[in-house]
């Protein structure tokens, strides 16, 4: 397995497709946001800038990355010659997107320190980190789902759509106008709680114990995703 996401992490600095996903894409708007902390604090709270970055980091870079590498990955063929080996295919998988998820946790976590040191740091850690681990956890269960049905690189650019611009849309709905409104609908679509448990990790305000059963909304929708993964996701391409 660790050989396997070595040779994957050499993989994504020799991809300019992959890095641009990875890198490019989701830092330079966090760094936008970062910038501009005050303004979109006043829009909705450094707890909302905290969110948004998180979400961009995790569905720009690490969802869209996942979906494009394993459709590349099972395009040719790399996905059947591993399977040929000793290793399970959970190793297997695991070997290949845990490059992509420890630099997308690096990217949230310095990211998030730099606005923590240029702002002020948030109000719980550990509930921080909690929001961080389930979101990461859930857009990669809906990456393996979303590369079940993406047939190549090219096809992931239009399949990661829906999921990417969803989950930063219901954070940016969520993150600026609150949950005191429509609160079941906002906590039930993906990322809703998640966006709803860094507001409150980062701004203050509500005790711990009222916020971890936000967790349970994002755990539900890893329960799904992995599930659709399970019945979809094709080692070998569709002929």
């Amino acid at each position: 397995m660790l050989s396997i996401a070595l040779s994957e992490l050499m993989q994504v600095f020799r991809n300019r497709l992959i890095l641009l996903t990875s890198f490019v894409i989701p830092v330079a708007p966090c760094a936008f946001f970062v910038y501009r902390h005050e303004i979109f604090a006043e829009l909705g709270s450094l707890g909302y800038v905290a969110a948004v970055v998180m979400f961009t980091v995790t569905a720009f870079g690490l969802y869209t990355t996942t979906v494009t590498s394993l459709a590349s990955r099972r395009q040719n063929l790399f996905l059947k010659r591993l399977r040929s080996t000793a290793v399970s295919d959970a190793g297997i998988l695991v070997g290949l997107i845990l490059p992509v998820t420890v630099l997308a946790m690096v990217q949230i976590a310095v990211i998030l320190a730099v606005l923590a040191v240029v702002a002020g740091a948030p109000a719980s850690v550990p509930l921080l980190v909690a929001a961080i681990v389930s979101t990461v956890t859930m857009m990669l269960a809906l990456g393996l789902a979303t590369a079940g049905f993406t047939n190549s690189p090219e096809h992931a650019q239009v399949t990661t759509l829906p999921v990417s611009l969803g989950a930063i849309g219901v954070s940016t709905w969520v993150g600026i106008t609150g949950t005191e409104e429509f609160t079941q609908l906002k906590r039930l679509l993906p990322g809703g709680s998640a966006t709803e448990l860094v507001l409150n990790a980062w701004n203050g305000g509500v005790p711990v114990a009222d916020s971890l059963p936000l967790l349970l909304p994002t755990l539900a929708w890893v329960v799904i995703a992995v599930t659709l993964a399970h019945r979809m996701f094709r080692w070998e391409p569709r002929r």
